[in-house]
């Protein structure tokens, strides 16, 4: 993909089309935009993950809108090309296609982002859809759907059994016809996932859903090797967070004995 030109939603759809992956990496503030998208992340999701891995709480579940959209805007400030997307959090969109409609709105006109996520597949298909005709970028996340953890109980894999199997292949069908961009596949099986790329026109998103997926994207921290444990489907390419906490040691040690500053 040619970094020199903005990202846009029929990007996504001709690389489907040529069969061009694409890199999606989760973001929080513009120091981490800047940085993924010079190195070759093309989307940029702004994920509610930040409620676990920046503002210390136990799940998504109380993030709020006005949590995403103070972090959203600081990716936006900081990426050059590419195309930002920021998740709408619980209870944000449920309720009716009204309220997310609301919620997408702010989220656009306050951020500059360029499309919103919302978790839910068959269920959420009308709300998707009443956002898609009125012009809002809709990105669709089924399978592991992290903001209905207190119902399922884990964030174990979904789609195991036939039951599950054909639900989510009936979600992903339903949020394509509603007129999502894109479907996030999160956390499950990778043959199911291959299904469901091969029969949708619509591009799929990997997390934990293996290799057969138009893109993939991790989370940052998990990518990095910041986070204390990782999913077994992502896997650190660094040890940011021993350098991190080695550089502060050094530092701390180097105060104390009087060695920094130098003069």
């Amino acid at each position: 993909m040619n970094n020199n030109k903005r990202i846009t939603a029929a990007t996504l759809k001709r690389a489907k089309q040529a069969e061009e992956k694409m890199v999606w990496l989760t973001a929080y503030d513009a120091i981490s935009a800047q940085i993924a998208e010079a190195a070759g992340a093309e989307v940029l999701l702004v994920g509610d993950s930040l409620g676990m891995v920046s503002l210390g709480f136990d799940s998504t579940i109380p993030v709020t809108l006005d949590h995403m959209i103070h972090h959203t805007a600081a990716v936006v400030r900081g990426r050059n090309t590419a195309w930002v997307v920021c998740d709408l959090p619980f209870g944000s969109y449920q309720q009716s296609p009204e309220q997310a409609f609301a919620a997408s709105v702010r989220v656009l006109q306050q951020t500059g982002c360029d499309a919103v996520k919302l978790e839910g597949g068959e269920h959420m298909a009308a709300t998707i859809e009443f956002l898609s005709e009125r012009g809002i970028a809709v990105i669709a996340h089924i399978g592991l759907t992290p903001q209905s953890v207190k119902k399922f109980g884990s964030y174990g894999k979904r789609g195991k059994d036939k039951a599950g199997r054909l639900q989510l292949i009936n979600d992903a069908h339903a949020v394509s016809a509603a007129g999502a961009i894109a479907i996030v596949l999160e956390n499950i099986p990778a043959d199911l996932a291959s299904e469901i790329t091969a029969q949708l026109d619509t591009a799929t998103i990997g997390i934990g859903a293996g290799k057969d997926c138009d893109a993939q994207v991790l989370v940052w921290n998990d990518l990095l090797g910041i986070s204390e444990t990782n999913p077994p489907f992502a896997p650190a390419y660094a040890n940011v967070r021993t350098i991190m906490s080695d550089a502060i040691k050094r530092w701390s040690n180097d105060v104390k004995s009087g060695q920094f500053p130098k003069s």
